[in-house]
């Protein structure tokens, strides 16, 4: 009865796995997030209130200058690829 119990709870993990797609996967040799973050931080654009990853390009929600702004960030270099008002 154990092992039941043990393999239903492996079960959903694998296929919740299985359905991720490349699309929502950072690109092969992308930096840490975090590294990101920080990256983003330094330049001025705290706190980062949302993070999420469209077509392998990560979409950011931080304020500037107390101003919420949308960023596109490269995930293999980092760089900001557009920045404007949210």
């Amino acid at each position: 009865m154990k092992a039941l119990v043990l393999a239903a709870g492996i079960i959903p993990l694998m296929i919740q796995t299985e359905s991720v797609t490349a699309e929502e996967l950072p690109p092969e040799g992308s930096k840490q997030l975090s590294e990101i973050a920080k990256m983003l931080e330094e330049k001025g654009y705290k706190p980062i209130t949302e993070v999420s990853l469209d077509r392998g390009v990560w979409e950011i929600e931080a304020y500037k200058n107390n101003e919420e702004r949308e960023l596109k960030v490269n995930p293999l270099t980092g760089d900001i690829i557009s920045d404007r008002p949210d």
